[in-house]
């Protein structure tokens, strides 16, 4: 088990003032059945009214609005969670069997359907297919997924929130979110249904306890053969004890750790730097 400290700041930069600002931040873990939240707080700078709620998802969130002219939003989430090394059992089962299953869960049919961002491009299909023909669910569900990592570069800046499966494919570059959409779209192409999940990844598996390293927002797949089952495609590696969840949802736009509008008439930039700390 370990227990890490998890240190998150982002916000918008305004070019120029504006009035008002409507916002939903989901950045804040939950316990469960592998990981402990200790402790949780969101500091919203400029101060505002803030509502709290868990989303149809289940994912905790901050809504809240600043009604006074500012120039800059600033949020930090702090939180300190106990993470449990994740078994992944064998779930062997027919396919015929999974799909009875999935037929009588609302949760998997409505991780089932492609969205917008997870649509995937023919060649990603052919190959999810045939590599469904020859292995049971879970086991092509893992190989899916390894297929994809495999296939796609991890780079920054080449995308951005709105890169769709399809655009990140074709051009074999991305960020985690983009290499989770198309592990999603691929899954569910076979009838595998599959989640989007979001959170943190301790970068460094041997730290030592007290360093603290540079991390960053991370997203990864769940998929359903029996019951859910975690794999990180980006670096191709099971979901341990290093891995924080915040979220899930279909796609990204379900969980996005931030988003709002504002009323100016100027531009804005984002900013995030996330700390993670080993502390056991």
């Amino acid at each position: 088990m370990k227990r890490l400290r998890i240190r998150h700041t982002t916000g918008y930069r305004y070019n120029g003032e504006v009035a008002t600002s409507y916002n939903e931040a989901r950045m804040l873990p939950a316990t469960s059945p592998d990981q402990f939240v200790l402790y949780s707080n969101l500091d919203i700078n400029p101060v505002s009214s803030n509502h709290n709620y868990v989303d149809y998802w289940g994912t905790r969130v901050s809504s809240f609005e600043v009604l006074t002219p500012h120039a800059e939003l600033t949020l930090t989430a702090n939180s300190l969670v106990e993470v449990s090394p994740r078994e992944h059992p064998l779930h062997p089962m027919p396919w015929e069997d999974l799909a009875e299953l999935v037929a009588c869960s609302t949760a998997s049919v409505e991780q089932s359907w492609q969205t917008s961002l997870t649509e995937p491009p023919a060649d990603v299909v052919a190959a999810a297919a045939e590599i469904a023909g020859r292995l049971d669910p879970c086991d092509a569900a893992q190989e899916i997924c390894r297929f994809v990592g495999e296939n796609m570069a991890y780079v920054q800046g080449v995308t951005g929130v709105k890169t769709n499966a399809r655009e990140a494919w074709a051009d074999r570059r991305g960020v985690c979110q983009d290499i989770t959409h198309v592990a999603l779209g691929a899954l569910r192409s076979v009838g595998i249904p599959a989640r989007y999940v979001s959170g943190y990844l301790h970068p460094k598996p041997e730290a030592l306890i007290g360093e603290t390293v540079t991390g960053e927002s991370h997203a990864w797949v769940e998929w359903f053969c029996g019951d859910w089952r975690g794999y990180d495609p980006t670096n191709q590696i099971d979901i341990g004890d290093r891995h924080v969840g915040v979220g899930r949802g279909r796609d990204y736009n379900d969980i996005a750790p931030l988003r709002g509008v504002y009323a100016g008439s100027g531009g804005s930039q984002l900013f995030v730097k996330v700390e993670i700390t080993r502390e056991s």
